[in-house]
C-alpha cells in the first residue's frame, strides 16, 4: 500500500452512507421530476411536448453523466468528482425550484441529470474501495436500499404537495437541494480512495502492476475484461427494461390494458414497499457469501416467470399481485444489486468507474428507447409486449449466468496488485 494514505482512517459504513446517498438523490430526482412537471404545467403553462423534452433531458443527462463521471473518476480521482457533482446537483435543483420558463427548466433538467448520473459510478467505487472482501457486497447493496428510500420518501412527499401548485414543485426540488447540500458536507469528511491513490502513484512511478497499467478504455474490450464487461452491459441493459417499465408504466398498463381504476392501480404498489426493503436487506446478507450465485439463478428464473404470468393469464389486479411477488425475487437477486457488486469486483481501479458508468448509461438509454414506444406496443398486444420482456430478460440473465458461473467469485481487488504480465493487445 502506498504511503500516501497510510495514516488515514477509513470508515467503511460512514463512507457507504454518505456516498450511497447518490442513489437516494438519483431516485429522488426521477420521482420528483414527474410530479413537479405536472404542477408546473398549470403554473408556467408548459405544453405536453415541453414536458416530454424536459423529461428526456433529465434521462439523457443521467446517461451521459454516468459515462463522463465514470471516466473522470478514474482519471482524476473519486473525491473531486463526487464533490463537483453535488455542487452541480444543488445548483440545478435550485434553478428548477425557481424556474419561470421552459428554457430554464430544460437546461436545469439536463444539468440535474448530468450531476446525478456522474455521481453514481464514482460513489459506488468510493464505497467498494473503502470496504473489505468481507463486506464489499453488503455495503454496495446498502446503496440500493438508499435508492429505495429515495423512491419512498419522494412518493410520499409528492402526494403531500400535489395540491400546492408551483409551491409543491418548489418543495420537491428544494428537498433535493437540501439533501445534496447535507451530502456535500458529509463528503468533505471522506478522503480520496486509498486504492485509487496507490494505483495513481504506481502509474506515475512506472510500477507495472495490473491496477496501474490497465487504465485505457480500450482495455475494457480486450483481454480478461472484455467478457465480463460485455456480459454486464447485456445483462443490465436487458433486465432493466422490465424494471423501468414496471416503475414508469405500472399504473398505465393496469388502467389501459387491465381495466383497473386509477386509484387502485396507484395503491397496489404500497404493499410491495416493505417487501422490497426486505428483499434489499436479504441481498445485503448474502451479497458476500458463496450462496449469492444460487440466489441469482433463482432470481433470474423468477424474473422471467413474472413476465409470463401476464402472457398466459392476462393483465388484471390478481395477476399484477402474483407477478409482482414473483418479480420481487428477481429484482432483489438478479438485477441492479448484483450488477453493481459484479462490476466493482471485475475491473481494476483505474477502469472501475469507467466500466460502472458505461453500464449504467447504456441501460438508461435502452430504457428510454423502449419507453418511447411502450404505449404503442401495449395498444397492439399486451401479451406480446410481456412476452418480449420475458425473452429479453431470459437473454440478459442467460448471458450473466453463463459468464458468472465461473467468474462470480473473481475479485479484482485480490489480483490487481500483481505484476502486469499480460500483453496489452491480448
Amino acid at each position: 500500500m502506498s504511503q500516501l494514505a497510510s495514516d488515514r482512517r477509513v470508515r467503511p459504513w460512514w463512507t457507504a452512507v454518505v456516498s450511497g446517498m447518490a442513489s437516494y438523490i438519483d431516485a429522488a430526482a426521477i420521482v420528483s421530476f414527474g410530479t413537479a412537471m405536472v404542477l408546473y404545467q398549470a403554473a408556467i403553462g408548459l405544453t405536453p411536448g415541453e414536458i416530454g423534452l424536459a423529461s428526456g433531458g433529465l434521462t439523457l443527462g443521467i446517461a451521459f453523466g454516468a459515462i463522463i463521471g465514470g471516466r473522470l473518476g478514474d482519471r482524476f480521482g473519486r473525491r473531486p468528482v463526487f464533490t463537483v457533482t453535488m455542487v452541480l446537483i444543488i445548483a440545478s435543483a435550485m434553478a428548477l425550484a425557481f424556474a419561470g420558463s421552459f428554457p430554464v427548466i430544460v437546461i436545469a433538467a439536463l444539468l440535474l441529470g448530468l450531476g446525478t448520473g456522474a455521481d453514481l459510478p464514482v460513489s459506488l467505487s468510493t464505497i467498494s474501495e473503502a470496504a473489505s472482501d468481507d463486506n464489499r457486497g453488503k455495503l454496495i447493496g446498502f446503496s440500493h436500499l438508499l435508492w429505495a428510500a429515495g423512491i419512498i420518501a419522494c412518493s410520499f412527499l409528492s402526494e403531500g404537495v400535489a395540491s400546492l401548485g408551483a409551491l409543491g414543485a418548489q418543495i420537491l426540488f428544494l428537498h433535493i437541494a437540501v439533501v445534496a447540500a447535507l451530502v456535500l458536507v458529509g463528503r468533505l469528511t471522506i478522503p480520496e480512495s486509498d486504492t485509487w491513490l496507490t494505483a495513481r502513484d504506481e502509474r506515475r512511478r512506472g510500477i507495472k502492476t495490473v491496477r496501474a497499467d490497465r487504465a485505457s478504455v480500450k482495455d475494457l474490450l480486450r483481454g480478461s475484461y472484455k467478457t465480463p464487461f460485455l456480459a454486464l452491459l447485456g445483462f443490465y441493459a436487458l433486465t432493466n427494461l422490465a424494471a423501468n417499465t414496471g416503475g414508469q408504466f405500472g399504473s398505465y398498463l393496469l388502467v389501459n390494458a387491465g381495466g383497473v381504476d386509477l386509484q387502485t392501480a396507484t395503491l397496489i404498489g404500497l404493499p410491495f414497499i416493505p417487501l422490497g426493503i426486505v428483499g434489499a436487506l436479504w441481498f445485503m446478507k448474502i451479497a458476500d457469501s458463496s450462496k449469492r450465485f444460487t440466489y441469482f439463478k433463482i432470481g433470474a428464473i423468477c424474473w422471467v416467470v413474472s413476465q409470463l404470468v401476464y402472457v398466459f393469464f392476462g393483465i388484471s389486479l390478481t395477476t399484477a399481485i402474483v407477478a409482482g411477488l414473483i418479480g420481487l425475487v428477481g429484482s432483489s437477486f438478479a438485477s441492479e444489486g448484483i450488477m453493481k457488486v459484479w462490476t466493482q469486483e471485475q475491473f481494476p481501479t483505474l477502469l472501475r468507474t469507467t466500466a460502472q458508468g458505461t453500464i449504467i448509461a447504456v441501460a438508461r438509454l435502452f430504457a428510454a428507447a423502449l419507453a418511447t414506444v411502450t404505449p404503442l406496443l401495449v395498444a397492439f398486444s399486451p401479451s406480446m409486449f410481456y412476452l418480449f420482456l420475458a425473452i429479453v430478460i431470459a437473454i440478459g440473465c442467460g448471458i450473466a449466468w453463463k459468464v458468472f458461473l465461473t467468474r462470480d467469485r473473481h475479485d479484482e481487488f485480490d489480483t490487481e496488485t500483481q505484476k502486469d504480465l499480460e500483453p496489452v493487445g491480448a
